[in-house]
């Protein structure tokens, strides 16, 4: 299968469009609807074309219970917390995404947003924003892909953990109930996750699997895994933001900072721009450095009638002789002319045919 193309909102998103870059608002707005609008400038100063949030409550996600079961392990960022503190700490107010969803669309980016139960999706669906996207944890649950799926809008599944077999079960799920356009975001589940784990080669293996628009979701830290994606294939590339990596927060040490992210945006366009096409012979650049190649010079003055030899004839730049490929064909022939020294050899030089 082919990569396919598919729009979120009104931005086309394939292989021949630009990189579609999101900025992951998440949990970095510290609970202050001031700081959540400041990321959304941010995020738009910094190039993104789009913002994205999570839409959950804590008792959407999970119960509130002080069992060894619902505490985060020490190898978590977050070991120690049950899973209720931790989401009532991160959630985003869900009365903040109509004044969030208003300041992106006025500042020209899309908005879109991760529900993560049925009753987020009927929510984004009164907002009308134009895609979904699924986390990583929740591909395996496929009826809340079939509810996403059903309001027809395109998603965005990350594939984090995923198996072979659950990527197929999401993506034919999402198929089936009438997603209009796919993409599949390689993702590793870890925060911040190492670079030696990325795997970005899965990037255009999962595009020509599964025949849709493939790209990355980024918890490493800083910006060269997110550009070297570009390489790969990645049409879509997702990263967190936030104002301030010094202030504490449950997604601050893995997110970029407006800067940074900046400089990401610019190096993923230029990676984007260098990838080019499959083209050989001289581009209208670099024609005029064709004149610096080699080419056979009269390098010693030869008289007329005197044979050509390797002593007073040889390959050296610049290009306005023969060749260095016609050299043996010119060995041994005699000068037409007097040939001084700094003099491009050509064909009209030498006796004979």
């Amino acid at each position: 299968m082919n990569q396919a193309c598919m729009s979120l909102g009104s931005r086309r998103v394939g292989p021949e469009s630009p990189v579609f870059v999101v900025a992951e608002l998440s949990a970095n707005h510290h609970h202050s609807i001031e700081t959540a609008l400041e990321l959304v400038r941010a995020a738009h100063h910094a190039g993104a074309d789009a913002v994205k949030l999570q839409t959950y409550t804590p008792d959407t996600m999970t119960i509130d219970c002080d069992s060894d079961l619902f505490r985060l392990g020490d190898d978590s960022p977050w070991a120690g917390q049950t899973f209720y503190d931790l989401y009532s700490k991160a959630y985003t107010p869900w009365e903040w995404h109509g004044p969030l969803q208003e300041a992106a669309t006025h500042l020209g980016m899309e908005f879109f947003s991760t529900p993560f139960d049925a009753t987020a999706v009927d929510f984004l669906e009164r907002l009308g924003i134009p895609a979904y996207k699924v986390a990583s944890f929740e591909l395996t649950d496929l009826p809340l892909i079939e509810r996403v799926a059903a309001t027809g809008k395109p998603i965005v599944l990350s594939t984090g953990m995923a198996t072979l077999d659950e990527i197929h079960s999401a993506v034919e799920t999402a198929r089936r109930k009438g997603a209009k356009g796919i993409a599949l975001l390689k993702c590793t589940s870890a925060y911040p996750a190492p670079p030696d784990v990325a795997n970005l080669r899965m990037i255009p293996d999962l595009a020509a699997r599964f025949g849709v628009v493939a790209g990355l979701s980024d918890h490493t830290l800083g910006i060269a895994v997110a550009v070297a994606s570009v390489a790969l294939g990645a049409c879509i590339i997702e990263k967190h933001l936030t104002l301030s990596r010094s202030e504490p927060g449950p997604d601050s040490t893995f997110s970029l900072e407006p800067d940074e992210f900046r400089a990401m945006v610019d190096a993923v366009r230029i990676a984007q721009t260098s990838l080019g096409s499959v083209r050989y012979g001289p581009s209208d650049h670099e024609v005029s450095s064709l004149a610096y190649r080699r080419s056979l010079f009269v390098v010693r003055d030869i008289g007329k009638g005197e044979a050509i030899t390797l002593e007073n004839v040889r390959s050296i730049r610049p290009a306005y002789g023969l060749p260095p490929a016609e050299l043996k064909k010119v060995i041994g022939k005699r000068a037409a002319r007097p040939l001084r020294r700094g003099t491009p050899l050509t064909w009209q030089d030498l006796e004979g045919p």
